[in-house]
């Protein structure tokens, strides 16, 4: 796939201001519709401007019923083996413009199972329907609500007219006994020649470079304004080429520098020059600072399941700083059309697609078509020439890249020949013999282990293809020291210990394959520790399949590699800084249900109950969580036995709250905040500093406290 890149340039700007592309939203999504769900033959004159529905019901959508999003539940009749084929649904809707000077009308529809759409009595659309005339006796055609598809009306704008408009509806069932019904919509117009309907979303973030896609209704130039605070938009990049799939890489950015934008056409932006549409460029390769990975795989079931936990790791600490986002693939649901990738992907998580990276994973379902710009490798970019570190792969379907101290590695599951010798292998390993990195972070879509949904040792489970990795890459990987490998597929939450040279079938498992059967926690089992910073061959990996992000499908969960299996919804969190990885399994109400620690570089042991082994310093742990929040562990080291106390305070100096006053053994120990002040009050969020005392010795960290 051809990929466009473009220097930048300094332009400057004749006006401060830029020309806001102005879209309307006539009918918003869960609006309150009328609707007839009498069961009777309405006719057609139910469609029309000036018939009476004041006798109607009314409710917000979704409409319907049996589904669980259903806002407002319609009656399908008295017997459930023969419901109603049609329900009527109306509502007006206001244009406060010329209609002459409407450029672009676009419906979006989440329905179930067919639909006509009528506006001021004249039929503009009809979805899952058979063609000819339409009555109420008409079946659908089959088809799946849960996603809002879009619908180009623009070819009716004249029959718009300035004022009050109406939008009929009729909705039809597949048969008698269809299970579902479901209608909601959500239309919009615009007065500019052009509107955004997909984006903007960044691809290949490197220290230099940022690419910036977005999609329009219409083909227009593109350009894309950017500089150090919105208003200050002093640079762009462009390209003269009509287009309605606009792709401009920046070039020549600063490393770990913040950036606002703003894009659109050469003559004004459709968005952006405003806090909300900002990106971070990557710290050089090699550099140790705080990163915080976002993982969710199985996410794209548009569906209230991915919205909670999309929601519950905005909500979680920390969330506002993510540098990096993996998708572990079934990233559209269920064949990775086009129009499931708007409502699985840019529809869910519009806000953070504008400020993050995102690096995906091709999954079973993200299926391949014919044509241009309507499957996974024409809707992402991906880096096939090591422009974001790592050795050039030649192939969007597997690739590597670098962000601070850590290498990444995405390999094909789905498409491409796992074996040994073969070009994906044959790739893998080169790559992994050039990385300096502190750490290897691996992730696929088929995952080696697991016994959730999926089976990893059924080896016709998925053609073989968790059989086929486990064989395969985890030799390679094991070879070079990687320190993480992560997967999806199976729609559950997977970990194991640390584990080295297994790759047979469960019951194959030696205690020999277990560097550390623990649970890998501070304050229980202890972290899992490896001795080198960087590539230590053999010294074990730690597995994770957090395939539930959207949806969640049971099984044995008893492989006996994982210390945790979970049926639950949720997505991963990796706070790595330095020489240790914190891992945290977040459900979809925001609550941690599984955490672990890896730390490098590190030979001596680590007893049960400690964080980490005895330090020549004293001080808090520089790896300690900054924010934290209520129960936040505050790590702190002492180089001998002694009294030692820990204590909160405001940026005034004034004592908050003391933590701990008392003898206590050398190494590291943690203590917990709640949040509350001596006399058991909460605290405001703000700025405090944890001042530590020992040996008439005392140490300060300023920190973050949210809520």
């Amino acid at each position: 796939m051809y990929k466009r890149i473009l220097a930048a340039g300094l332009v400057l700007m004749l006006s401060a201001a830029a020309v806001e592309a102005a879209m309307t939203v006539a009918v918003p999504r869960e609006s309150s519709w009328k609707y007839d769900d009498t069961g009777a033959d309405l006719g057609t004159a139910w469609r029309d401007t000036l018939f009476d529905d004041s006798g109607w019901a009314a409710g917000p959508g979704p409409l319907g019923y049996i589904e669980y999003y259903i806002n407002t539940t319609v009656s399908f009749g008295g017997d459930p083996a023969n419901k109603n084929v049609t329900t009527y649904f109306r509502i007006p809707f206001d244009v406060s413009v010329n209609p002459a000077t409407v450029q672009s009308l676009w419906l979006h529809a989440n329905f179930d199972d067919g639909y006509v759409a009528y506006i001021n009595g004249v039929e503009v659309t009809r979805q899952s329907m058979p063609s000819g005339a339409v009555t109420y006796s008409t079946w659908a055609l089959s088809h799946e609500g849960g996603a809002y598809e879009a619908v180009d009306l623009s070819a009716s704008i004249p029959l718009l007219k300035n004022g009050t408009n109406i939008l009929a509806v009729e909705a039809h069932q597949v048969n008698g006994s269809s299970s579902d019904l479901v209608w909601d919509a959500e239309l919009r117009y615009s007065a500019d020649p052009a509107i955004p309907t997909r984006g903007p979303y960044l691809q290949v973030g490197t220290p230099t470079s940022m690419t910036v896609r977005w999609r329009t209704d219409v083909a227009t130039d593109s350009r894309v304004r950017y500089g150090s605070a919105p208003g200050s938009l002093v640079n762009s990049v462009t390209d003269a080429t009509a287009t309605t799939e606009h792709e401009l890489t920046i070039s020549g950015l600063t490393p770990a520098t913040t950036y606002y934008y703003a894009y659109g056409t050469t003559s004004y932006d459709l968005a952006g020059d405003d806090a909300n549409h900002h990106f971070k460029t990557s710290p050089p390769p090699g550099t140790q600072t705080p990163i915080r990975i976002w993982i969710i795989g199985d996410s794209g079931s548009a569906n209230g399941n991915a919205t909670n936990v999309r929601n519950a790791y905005k909500n979680y600490p920390g969330s506002a700083n993510t540098d990096v986002w993996l998708m572990l693939g079934d990233n559209a649901y269920n064949a990775g059309t086009d129009a499931e990738y708007q409502a699985g992907v840019f529809d869910m998580y519009p806000d953070l697609l504008k400020k993050f990276v995102v690096w995906p994973t091709r999954g079973n379902h993200d299926q391949l078509y014919t044509g241009a710009n309507n499957d996974y490798y024409d809707i992402f970019t991906l880096p096939t020439a090591g422009e974001a570190g790592g050795l050039a792969s030649g192939d969007e379907a597997y690739y590597s890249f670098d962000y601070g101290n850590i290498h990444f590695i995405c390999l094909d599951s789905q498409g491409s020949n796992p074996v040994i010798g073969g070009a994906m292998m044959n790739w893998l390993t080169a790559d992994l013999a050039a990385t300096t990195q502190d750490w290897t972070i691996a992730f696929w879509h088929h995952p080696p282990y697991t016994k959730g949904s999926h089976d990893s040792d059924n080896t016709f489970d998925s053609g073989g293809r968790m059989y086929q990795m486990r064989n395969n890459a985890l030799r390679v990987l094991d070879d070079a020291g990687c320190d993480l490998v992560l997967g999806g597929h199976s729609h559950a939450y997977e970990r194991s210990f640390l584990l080295e040279g297994h790759y047979g079938f469960s019951s194959s498992l030696q205690d020999t394959n277990k560097i550390d059967a623990g649970d890998g926690k501070v304050g229980s089992g202890g972290p899992y520790v490896k001795p080198t910073l960087g590539a230590g061959p053999h010294e074990g990996v730690v597995y994770a399949v957090a395939g539930s992000s959207s949806k969640i499908g049971g099984g044995s969960l008893n492989h006996p590699v994982m210390i945790t299996s979970l049926n639950k919804l949720g997505s991963l969190v990796l706070d790595v800084d330095a020489d240790r990885l914190d891992a945290h399994f977040i459900d979809d109400l925001g609550a941690v249900l599984d955490e672990f620690t890896i730390i490098k570089g590190i030979t001596t042991g680590v007893a049960t109950g400690e964080a980490m082994p005895t330090r020549a310093f004293f001080g808090f742990d520089p790896h300690s969580r900054n924010p934290v929040a209520e129960g936040s562990p505050i790590a702190f080291l002492i180089p001998a036995a002694g009294r030692a106390s820990v204590s909160i305070h405001d940026v005034s100096g004034r004592l908050v709250r003391e933590l701990v006053d008392e003898q206590l053994d050398a190494g590291e120990h943690i203590v917990t905040w709640d949040g509350r002040n001596s006399n058991g009050r909460g605290v405001a969020p703000g700025t405090y500093f944890s001042v530590l005392r020992f040996d008439g010795e005392m140490r300060s960290r300023k920190i973050t406290f949210v809520r």
